[in-house]
């Protein structure tokens, strides 16, 4: 086996196979930029080199540089994770070339499967299903919109060397095709360095369902069963679960035969996922015999020539550990396993963590994590098989690339960590899953966990109706939702208070402020500020040391405690449990019930604040100016796009808030810029 490895990625999965390694006895080497000097992943390798500056141009994909580093330390292989240069066929043969492994399939399976009209075209030939579009290598605009035309609408434009949902576009109809085409070309030339699309038709109620491959040097091949992975917000996986809700015995051979049948076709070696889009046809019987009324028609989409973000949950229903494979392959060593000796235990569910904001188009958030809390859990063990769904600490796992203190830049992708779990059915699953997510505690920075259990308990996502289309379909119950309510939230954040005076003032009785009085009543009014509206709560101490709080028109006794999961709180006849944190005038809470922020408001403080100034437009966070769609002096109207950014590999468009007229443009096309930088100006 190999004694040492390179591990060309960051975040969570330069963790994830520093782990595996560690466990096997290799030893590693991390790689960072300007801006992952501190971070976990370097901590987590025996050593770490520093290759570049914090843009992934400057570093993580300079894979000379990475080259330099494994012959540098001696490593003997180099494990690419995924993203950056795991799907690069010249940076797999560069590796070859200076004599080191590449952990991951030959160039010429890289080569093969890369370019989506290509590998459509060998798939046709290997008898894969496929689904009807436009996959040549012609590129002249009028051309694709002809074929768009004839294809029919609703199609999907997808970038040919792309991924992640990056350089990809649903046009509804053909008015509509150039400007998506467009948009489509630029994110691509920037993510992939290649602007080539093809054109497919948008199939109805898909579900996205992949299957894991492995293959190795002596032409074994297996599947290790499926993925549903249809859950996704801008085309980006949110939720995936193995095996998939609904999936026959019979579908599930003929979809992984199917895969390997693709994985022979280019000799390919080490992970890999063959993706499915599958059609959902409303029908009295399956053509599996059964009787739920749906049958599933499945076609080729792409071959990930790597390992996948969601490769936790293939781990978890089958208790291997999938970095152990491929490093085993890589060394030239025989698939472990043979097909018949793989079964599927239980069900497994993982949650991408992210910093963004979903009740603003899901828009990436930079910043530090001030709290960062997980709930108990084995990082990276998967469950074994015979344990009945991975009892005890095994049904818990957090993959993460941050810890408590870190920064999330704009630089890169905006996930933080990935949270998986294990039952022995899916219902067990999803339990666990949501006390999972109600014990994941981050402040510093907006994320997307309240969402993600929104998600989880959300009608459509409970009962397995699973499609593309599940967030929009159910957007009434995952958007703009409050789960906790303004009198909880201030009773969680009066007891803080009451907590953390106490605190200061223990052994001091002269100072305390607790309202006892030889005499009378004693009311302590509170202000708070909760989603934009201003709120009173008025606590008065009664006579036998008793607290009573109303807040608007509910009102009751309050009493609480501290203990190890946070502050017992009983209040106006309702018993729950709050963990608080304070940043700065803002109290963080978080609850079985769900999590919310409110303001603690000084009014002396904020005294004199005026109206802010509406006529401005600003930066949601940092990025690059890609384009403006006005000048100086034109007149626009309320959700006219302005402008183009980029940031996190995704483009985002800038809005009118209100009709107006541009005034001034503050920067040009290709400007970096900070968040909160002032566009462009318009006026009433």
């Amino acid at each position: 086996m190999f004694k040492k490895i390179l591990i060309a990625n960051r975040g969570e999965i330069a963790c994830r196979v520093a782990a595996t390694a560690k466990r096997m006895g290799i030893r590693t080497v991390a790689v960072y930029s300007d801006a992952d000097a501190n971070a976990k992943h370097v901590g987590a390798c025996d050593e770490a080199l520093h290759i570049g500056g914090s843009a992934p141009k400057e570093s993580y994909l300079r894979w000379e540089r990475i080259i330099e580093a494994a012959k540098a330390t001696g490593a003997q292989a180099i494990h690419p994770g995924y993203g950056f240069l795991s799907e690069n066929e010249e940076f797999a043969q560069a590796c070859a070339d200076a004599g080191l492994v590449f952990v991951g399939p030959p160039p010429s399976a890289i080569k093969a499967m890369g370019l989506k009209a290509e590998s459509k075209q060998l798939m046709e030939k290997a008898g894969v299903p496929l689904v009807p579009g436009y996959h040549a290598a012609g590129q002249d605009p009028a051309m694709l919109k002809t074929e768009a035309d004839r294809i029919g609408y609703p199609v999907l434009i997808k970038a040919s060397a792309g991924g992640g949902g990056k350089g990809m576009r649903a046009v509804d109809k053909s008015a509509d095709f150039d400007a998506a085409l467009a948009s489509c070309k630029r994110e691509a030339i920037n993510s992939f360095g290649d602007d080539a699309v093809l054109i497919e038709k948008y199939v109805q109620r898909p579900r996205h369902i992949e299957i894991q491959v492995f293959g190795d040097t002596q032409g074994n091949y297996v599947y290790l069963f499926e993925r549903d992975c249809s859950v996704q917000r801008r085309h980006q996986k949110v939720l995936e679960e193995a095996p998939a809700p609904g999936m026959t015995e019979a579908l599930r051979k003929q979809m992984g035969e199917a895969a390997v049948a693709a994985a022979r076709a280019v000799k390919y070696v080490g992970a890999g996922t063959v993706e499915f889009i599958v059609e959902q046809v409303a029908t009295r019987h399956s053509r599996e015999g059964g009787d739920d009324g749906v049958s599933m028609n499945f076609f080729f989409m792409e071959m990930n020539t790597r390992l996948q973000v969601e490769h936790p949950v293939t781990e978890a229903i089958t208790g291997l550990d999938l970095v152990e494979w491929q490093l085993r392959v890589a060394f030239g060593e025989a698939l472990p396993l043979k097909q018949e000796q793989l079964k599927i235990h239980g069900h497994a569910i993982e949650a991408r963590i992210c910093a963004e904001t979903p009740d603003n188009n899901f828009l990436p958030a930079t910043g530090r994590l001030d709290v960062a809390r997980w709930p108990e859990h084995v990082e990276f063990l998967p469950p074994l098989p015979g344990e009945g769904g991975g009892g005890g600490q095994r049904s818990v796992r957090i993959d993460a690339g941050f810890g408590e203190g870190d920064a999330i830049s704009p630089y890169y992708d905006s996930m933080i960590a990935k949270l998986i779990v294990h039952g022995a059915t899916r219902e067990q699953a999803l339990a666990r899953l949501d006390e999972a997510l109600s014990a994941t505690h981050i402040v510093g920075l907006a994320t997307n966990v309240q969402f993600l259990r929104y998600v989880v308990r959300s009608p459509s996502f409970e009962k397995a109706n699973l499609d593309t289309a599940l967030i929009p379909r159910e957007e009434a119950v995952l958007f703009n939702q409050e789960p906790v309510g303004l009198p909880l939230a201030a009773a969680a954040a009066v007891a803080q208070a009451l907590l953390h005076e106490r605190a200061e003032e223990a052994g001091d009785p002269f100072s305390r402020r607790d309202g006892w009085r030889s005499h009378g009543l004693t009311v302590r009014r509170f202000a708070f500020e909760f989603h934009g509206e201003s709120a009173q709560a008025a606590l008065t101490y009664l006579h036998d040391g008793a607290l009573s709080l109303a807040v608007g028109n509910v009102s009751g006794a309050l009493t609480f405690a501290q203990t190890p999961r946070g502050i017992d709180i009983d209040y106006a006849g309702q018993r729950f449990t709050a963990a608080v944190y304070a940043s700065g005038e803002t109290d963080h809470v978080f609850s079985a019930r769900g999590a919310t922020q409110i303001l603690a408001i000084d009014l002396l403080a904020h005294a004199g604040e005026g109206e802010a100034d509406t006529g401005r437009l600003t930066a949601p966070m940092p990025g690059k100016v890609v384009s403006f769609a006005v000048k100086a002096g034109d007149k626009v109207t309320k959700g006219q796009a302005l402008a183009v950014m980029e940031a996190m590999k995704m483009e985002h468009t800038i809005a009118a808030p209100a009709d107006g007229v541009v005034a001034e443009l503050m920067y040009g096309p290709g400007d970096q810029v900070a968040e909160g930088a002032e566009l462009l100006k318009l006026t009433a």
